[in-house]
């Protein structure tokens, strides 16, 4: 009999770190990332890791407190995540299931995988029912919005890292500065390379249908949140104008975000992040609901767990790189030939760098 597993705690240490390459979007620039290390301690010994990527900093204390009440209402009970997930579902319900109670609750959830994960021996993907295999990426830590000769000299910069595609950042006042930057990126790499484009919701419907109409030829795999992402008859009816493929997800809040984003035809593919959509537990349901609709899936950001879950998400698509907390990572996803190519240790890949941590941590 499988001796049962407890939890301990699950610790919180926010840190902000370096980025490589400060992103240009049409939200703002980023130049440096907050992120909250969680670490699940079991009475087995063996400690599961995520991160959390709080966007900005001053959302790190609010996170911190959010995990540590969750941590304290999870100690000395079995480490299985679905019950996780059901007792803090249940517990925080008046609150509200999204925001930072959403991205803590995931973090609690993907660092449960992982120590399950140890316990057990296994790779993610394995303990899932699936094999650590490879699986394609595209570069996306670059690519801000800049003029059209850096965007080369970027993209140049990105690919030589072992890649085969990118994603360029849109959303320019004038649209045809968009449309001359993926002329000039189109040009330099060849059309064997993939691109894709993201607006970060910069613009109307109306204005996305006209700049997606100027885009349609020019060999883009997908369109990403041109409009507001909970607006999904907008999405749809932006979908339905355009030959590009539109894609959205990474704000879904869950699988019910998901189930009403398709069950309104608003795009041609997702992409949930895992922090938002509800950690592992989260994504396998959404995984399903994909499956079910015949409806290509990708991730959002946090490569490491994501490279993992592709692995075992029927409608696998492409998977999005980052590096963003390479700065504290021991260990860094491996890239080869356009593929990312998940491990077989055990648990999700993340493992800490203690000394950067320490230079990274904020009070």
């Amino acid at each position: 009999m499988t001796e049962t597993i407890r939890i301990k705690r699950f610790h919180a240490r926010p840190v902000i770190v370096p980025m490589n390459l400060p992103l240009q979007t049409s939200t703002g620039a980023i130049a440096r990332a907050p992120l909250l290390l969680i670490d699940c301690e079991t009475d087995q010994g063996a400690v599961g890791h995520a991160y959390l990527f709080s966007i900005t900093p001053s959302a790190l204390k609010p996170l911190t407190a959010m995990v540590t009440e969750m941590s304290d209402l999870l100690a000395g009970d079995e480490l299985l995540p679905v019950e996780i997930e059901r007792k803090l579902t249940q517990r925080f319900t008046l609150l509200g299931l999204a925001g930072l109670q959403r991205l803590a609750q995931s973090g609690i959830d993907m660092a449960a995988w992982d120590a399950l994960a140890r316990t057990r021996g296994m790779p993610l993907a394995r303990l899932l029912g699936g094999a650590p295999e490879p699986v394609r990426a595209y570069n996306s830590k670059g690519l801000g919005i800049m003029p059209a000769g850096a965007a080369v000299e970027e993209a140049h910069k990105l690919l030589a890292e072992g890649f085969r595609a990118a994603k360029i950042r849109f959303g320019r006042p004038d649209a045809r500065e968009d449309l001359a930057v993926v002329r000039a990126v189109r040009k330099a790499v060849g059309d064997e390379i993939t691109l894709m484009c993201d607006y970060n919701q910069a613009l109307t419907v109306t204005e996305a249908i006209r700049r997606g109409e100027m885009l349609d030829d020019e060999g883009l795999t997908w369109i990403e949140e041109p409009i507001r992402h909970d607006d999904y008859p907008g999405c749809a009816r932006i979908a339905d104008a355009l030959h590009t493929p539109v894609q959205i997800g990474e704000n879904f809040d869950s699988a019910f975000s998901m189930q009403a984003a398709l069950s309104a035809e608003a795009c041609d593919y997702v992409m949930p992040d895992v922090q938002r959509i509800g950690g592992v537990t989260g994504w396998l349901r959404a995984a399903a609901l994909a499956h079910a609709a015949g409806i290509e899936m990708s991730t959002h950001l946090f490569s490491e767990v994501s490279a993992h879950l592709l692995c075992v998400t029927p409608t696998a698509h492409w998977l999005e790189y980052v590096d963003w907390a390479d700065a504290v990572l021991a260990t860094r996803l491996t890239i080869k030939d356009g593929f990312a190519l998940p491990g077989e240790e055990p648990g999700n890949g993340i493992a800490w760098d203690e000394a950067a941590v320490k230079k990274y941590l904020v009070g």
